[in-house]
This record gives structure tokens, sequence and C-alpha cells, in this order.
């Protein structure tokens, strides 16, 4: 995959994750409801930060971001969740299932700027890989403690 079709595929993914974000920030529900109701806020808003992002970085870059729900849902490797009420457990399983495919294509976009001297791309995903490994510590911590309703397994 070039690096284009990579940043175009996080920028589906930050477009996907955004609507399912706030699927979860309205529909939590439970003990949880409002520690968690601020955690996806705090997200989707850091989600939408980089969305605009990577959009410029691939505008900078001379290439077109993709910039409709039809493109963004046919490129993402993230996947939509129909509304409902979703407990703590689902909520936060689904977060730290997702940062976690988000973690693993942020790093493959770092590496693959490394090594093509892309230092603007290296230096942006380098912050998202730190970002991620904080937001999961967070979520380790939430879930051995098991203040969300969830059981480490």
């Amino acid at each position: 995959m070039t690096c284009t079709k990579k940043l175009n595929t996080y920028l589906a993914n930050l477009a996907v994750w955004n609507v399912k974000l706030h699927n979860l920030h309205w529909n939590v529900t439970g003990h949880y409801f409002k520690p968690l109701h601020e955690m996806t806020e705090s997200i989707y808003d850091e989600v939408f930060e980089a969305f605009d992002s990577v959009a410029e970085i691939l505008k900078m870059k001379g290439e077109m971001p993709l910039a409709t729900m039809s493109e963004y849902l046919s490129a993402a490797t993230l996947k939509e969740v129909t509304a409902k009420d979703f407990s703590a457990h689902e909520v936060v399983a689904m977060i730290e299932e997702d940062m976690k495919l988000m973690n693993a294509l942020a790093l493959e976009i770092r590496n693959d700027a490394a090594q093509s001297d892309d230092f603007e791309v290296q230096s942006m995903f380098e912050g998202y890989v730190a970002g991620f490994s904080k937001q999961l510590w967070f979520i380790r911590a939430m879930k051995t403690r098991h203040e969300c309703g969830c059981h480490a397994h």
C-alpha cells in the first residue's frame, strides 16, 4: 500500500471513528456513564483534530484526501457500529480494539515515512503513536482496577 493510500485509509478510519465515538458517547449507559461520556468526548475531539491534520498533510504533499462518506466507508478498516444502548464494558472494549487498530496503522505509516525521509509525516505519526500508547495505558488501568465494569483477561 502506498503512503498516500495508507494516509487516506487512516483519514477514512478517523472519519468513521469520529461518528462511532459519538454513537458511544451518546449511548453509553449504566453506572459509568459520566466518565465514559467524558472519555469518548475527549477522544473524538482528538480524532477530529487528527482528521483535519491528516487531510492537510495529504494536500501539502500534492495529494487529494478522500472527502465523502462513501469514500471513507469504502477505504476504512475500522468498522461502524449500529446505535443501541452500550454497557461500559462494550464501550471500553470497542475503544480499545479501535485504538489498537489505529495505533498499528499509525506505526506502519510512521515507519514507512522514516524509511523515505518524510519527516513531516514521521513526526506527525510519532505523536499519534505516543498518544495511543498513553490512551491504551489508561484503558489497561481502568480494566485492571475494574472501574469500568470490565475485567482484565
